[in-house]
């Protein structure tokens, strides 16, 4: 049988844990009850630089079940893509199947079972994909439909619908640890490993408890990432909308001209003050967007690492892990 890992990423979340904690180990214990995992299969939570209690519920929690429960601690908080990044390459040489999932248990448990089977199957990456988004709010439901269509117009290549509750085997996962980026967009890249892929549809709930951790400014922080790290079509447009600007400009100096001779001159200074802020505008916008790109060239070679652990808890024989050498 294979042994899974659930690796679960975790940013002040002390306010659920208690609650993912027993719903996680009993979704192990059920499924290894059906043969379907091994029985030393465990559950992986890597504390993101947490300020709250989570490390040490953590802590707790593997010295009470210390063959189910292990854990990261990253030396600082470095974002849920880098924390999630963490979990699957400390988790890649001790698992066959590894599983991703969000602390806050909005992600249904019910289609871990299912994402298995499809890995029995013969696929090695089953992407979580929510059926609907009945419980987001109008704003959210409307801009993330908009991102994920944006998203297809720039060419990235993306799962409608799906976050990072996913499975992969392990040699996705090998795979995966040989992009070497620093700007992470998960969701993007998994696709591009090429392997054979399934879907699982489920219908996402509320927090268990606390709060989101995705507000609005990471959301937008994240989409832009994912944009400008997959596609250079946002260079492209500004191009040709300074190619649009040109031509409208040719055709403004002609109609400057025929007033001219015809005598129908009037003073110009709204007109022309108009025309200097709007491109004055669209230079610094250009200015600005391939300054991020170049910024993002600039931390690319650099190749600091993309996180530093701190501690790991497990009930493995060696910790000779990889984990802080990327």
């Amino acid at each position: 049988m294979d042994r899974l890992s659930i690796v679960v990423p975790c940013y002040n979340e002390e306010e659920v844990l208690k609650i993912t904690f027993q719903a996680l180990r009993d979704t192990l214990n059920d499924l290894a009850k059906k043969n379907k995992i091994s029985p030393d299969s465990f559950l992986l939570f890597v504390d993101d630089g947490s300020k709250d209690l989570t490390w040490k519920l953590i802590e707790e929690e593997h010295a009470a079940f210390p063959k189910q429960v292990y854990g990261v601690k990253l030396a600082g908080n470095v974002g849920h893509q880098f924390a999630l990044t963490a979990g699957l390459l400390t988790a890649k040489d001790m698992s066959d199947v590894t599983i991703s999932i969000d602390a806050d248990l909005q992600d249904d448990l019910n289609a871990i079972e299912e994402m298995i089977d499809k890995f029995h199957e013969g696929n090695d990456i089953v992407y979580g994909v929510r059926k609907e988004r009945k419980t987001d709010s109008f704003f959210k439901r409307t801009t993330a439909q908009c991102f994920y269509k944006l998203m297809e117009m720039m060419g990235v290549k993306s799962v409608y619908n799906h976050a990072d509750f996913r499975l992969m085997s392990r040699r996705a996962v090998e795979q995966f640890s040989k992009y070497q980026e620093t700007n992470l967009y998960l969701r993007g890249m998994v696709p591009l490993i090429g392997y054979q892929t399934e879907k699982v549809y489920y219908d996402r709930k509320e927090r268990a408890a606390g709060e989101s951790k995705y507000p609005l400014k990471k959301m937008l922080a994240l989409a832009f990432n994912g944009i400008s790290s997959f596609s250079i079509k946002p260079i492209s447009m500004v191009m040709g909308l300074g190619l649009c600007i040109v031509f409208f400009s040719i055709l403004a100096a002609i109609y400057a001209l025929v007033s001219y001779f015809t005598g129908n001159v009037e003073p110009g200074w709204t007109s022309l003050i108009l025309s200097i802020w709007f491109l004055g505008g669209l230079q610094l916008l250009a200015i600005g967007l391939v300054g991020q790109y170049i910024g993002k060239i600039y931390m690319e070679v650099k190749h600091r690492p993309r996180y530093n652990v701190e501690k790991v808890l497990s009930n493995e024989d060696t910790n000779e892990l990889e984990t802080d050498k990327l």
